[in-house]
Formats: structure tokens, sequence, C-alpha cells
């Protein structure tokens, strides 16, 4: 299966009032096929019941649902796959915890980090912030448009760009390179989800 041009990322801090699952059918609704829920703030709890959740309107539409970080909550709501960042656990550890077959992705924000994650078994690799962004407290330095296209020479994996990346950008960033565009912000803050998600969906075509 190619892999999805659009990777939704849904963030309950900047959800407004909108609830994850009411995101999750709404981006679904538009024929996004690639949803990860991040949550930086939430319990273990509150983690599960939402991944849980969110994974049962997935499952209905026949998409795909990453977890950020925790390959445990991935497990318990069988997950499609989980994400991992550069301080979470090692690509080869999470594999223990899933099941055969399960995607784990890998964040990149430098060429040595790509050129680590493509000797792992990662399945795929996200590298930026392309562009500056606020969906981040912290965020890595920028990396830009030459260094996506370096990361790509550097990888034969599913190559993910993300950080700043906006329905005016995001055609510019695949022609850098990238397979797919992860976006938080341009879709969350969109007033009207499931227009700005086809919008990005008709942006990312051909």
């Amino acid at each position: 299966m190619p892999f999805p041009r659009l990777y939704a990322i849904i963030d309950p801090a900047q959800a407004a009032d909108r609830t994850p699952v009411a995101i999750a059918e709404a981006l679904l609704t538009a024929g996004v096929s690639l949803l990860q829920y991040r949550s930086k703030h939430s319990s273990s709890r509150e983690l599960y019941q939402a991944c849980r959740s969110i994974q049962q309107c997935v499952r209905r539409a026949g998409g795909l649902f990453i977890v950020n970080d925790r390959a445990d909550v991935a497990r318990a709501v069988d997950a499609a796959g989980v994400h991992l960042g550069q301080d979470d656990l090692p690509v080869e550890m999470a594999r223990r915890l899933l099941a055969a077959g399960k995607w784990i992705g890998y964040s990149t924000h430098d060429l040595a980090q790509v050129q680590e994650a493509e000797a792992s078994s990662a399945d795929y690799i996200a590298f930026g912030p392309i562009f500056p962004t606020a969906s981040k407290e912290n965020p890595d330095p920028m990396v830009g448009l030459e260094s996506l296209a370096e990361a790509r020479k550097a990888t034969r994996k599913p190559l993910v760009a993300i950080g700043g990346i906006t329905v005016e950008n995001a055609h510019a960033v695949m022609e850098a390179g990238a397979d797919s565009v992860a976006v938080i912000g341009d879709l969350m803050k969109a007033r009207e989800l499931s227009t700005r998600a086809q919008e990005f969906l008709q942006a990312l075509a051909g």
C-alpha cells in the first residue's frame, strides 16, 4: 500500500472545544486515512481511553491509527503502530512490545539521525521541523527544504515531513522529497476541519 500523503496528527492541546473523537471523525469523513494521536499532558488512563475511542472510529473507516510515544498504549488498543521520538523507547525495544506487522515511525531532526533510523527496523522516518512551528513547546531547530532533500537521499524508507506545513507549502515539501506531510496546526486551527483536510488532500494529489 502506498504511504498516505497526508498524516494528520490530533493534539488535544489545540483542539479548542472539539473532542479527539469528533476530530477523528471529521478527518476520516474528509478522506484522511492515517491519523496519529499525540497528547503530552494526559495521564496513562486518559491516553488509553482517548486512543481506544479513536481506534474504534478509524477501524470502522478502514484507516490506520498511530499512537505517539507510547508503544504500550498502541498495543493495548491494537493500533496500527507507534511513533517514537528521540527520547522514547529505542525502535528495536518497541518492536518487541508490538505484534508482528505493526508500524513504527521514528522522529529525526538531522542527517545523522536519519541515517540511524535507516539502519533500524523503523517502517517510516519523520523529519523536521521543515518550517517554524508552534505545535511543540520546545521545537527543534528548523531544518528547511534543502535538508529535507538531503534526508531523502539518505533513506529508502517512507519519509514524512513535519513542522509548519500548510496547504500553501505542502506541494513544495513533496517536491523536495517527502512521501507524506504530517500536519497538526493547519488542521487543528481550521474552523471547518473537514474542508481543510480536503484542501490538503487536493494539494497533495498527483
